[in-house]
């Protein structure tokens, strides 16, 4: 490895951990936009921020005028505590760069950097840096500034520690599922636990519903479709003896077809809906629609 290859490479080691000290949740990744920024001042890159959000937008020329190759890089982390400790872990309490943004964002700019080495690339390049790509809502907003304009192509990567350092790994098709989120609130009727005829039991309606959910993928939905549902949160109860009159289940469902997904959220509102009708409770189900596959 030349002495060039070296420097290089530990100067982007270097600012990986930089962003990974100081990550920003999503739409507040001011402090990494500026960062960004700075490099690509320093390589001579132009620049346009505050697209969309955060996002910047950069653009390399290219010998020919042609239509832009795209490389884009998410920006935002993840509400999580570190406790790596790790000598540049994260400095905000709070949040980390769980999901490998930090590395996506440093592997753009020394594509940027590598590109500009040999003078400029067959053609125009431009560089996304996106931001709230953990909401689902970056992207499109950014999209919505004019980010593909005359964009041919658009190549993204994600760090996985399922593969081996060293190796990047290449898909046909839908690589990513989609991703949606499901509140349910059941509405029955509270009363002590001694005497649960009194109740409509919300605990009980809503474990019927997390059973039956499970369902949907399991004995409707085409095993040669992935997909999944999962339930991550249940809330209900104020006390070990009272009968919970309210609960609430949220949860996630990620499909690579689109007929799946669609097929899958009316699955969850038939199931809920008929569960609450059958125990004679209330019911109300919202859908947060996210990214397509």
């Amino acid at each position: 490895m030349s002495e060039w290859e070296n420097e290089f490479n530990e100067r982007l080691s270097a600012l990986r951990r930089e962003l990974h000290r100081y990550p920003e949740l999503s739409w507040q990744e001011k402090e990494t936009a500026r960062r960004i920024g700075a490099v690509l001042e320093n390589l001579g890159i132009s620049y346009r921020a505050e697209v969309g959000g955060h996002g910047i937008i950069a653009e390399i020329p290219g010998r020919s005028k042609g239509p832009f190759f795209a490389l884009r890089a998410d920006m935002d982390a993840l509400p999580i505590r570190e406790e790596t400790a790790l000598p540049f872990a994260s400095a905000n309490e709070g949040i980390m760069h769980a999901c490998g943004h930090d590395g996506h964002m440093t592997i753009a700019l020394g594509a940027a950097e590598l590109l500009l080495r040999d003078g400029p690339p067959a053609y125009p390049v431009r560089l996304l840096f996106q931001p709230a790509e953990e909401t689902g809502e970056g992207a499109k907003s950014m999209i919505e500034a004019g980010a593909l304009e005359n964009v041919a192509m658009i190549f993204g990567g994600h760090l996985d520690r399922h593969y081996d350092t060293g190796y990047i790994v290449v898909s046909e098709g839908a690589v990513n599922a989609s991703s949606d989120e499901f509140q349910i609130v059941i509405g029955g009727q509270s009363a002590h636990g001694a005497r649960p005829h009194e109740s409509t039991d919300a605990v009980m309606i809503g474990s019927l519903m997390v059973m039956a959910i499970q369902t949907l993928v399991s004995r409707e939905v085409d095993p040669a479709h992935p997909s999944v549902v999962s339930v991550g949160e249940f809330k209900a109860g104020t006390a070990p003896n009272v009968i919970a009159g309210e609960a609430q289940l949220r949860g996630t469902v990620r499909a690579q077809h689109q007929e799946v997904r669609e097929q899958l959220l009316q699955g969850i509102r038939r199931i809920a809906y008929s569960i609450c009708e059958l125990h004679e409770a209330e019911c109300r189900v919202d859908i947060r629609g996210g990214t397509p596959p």
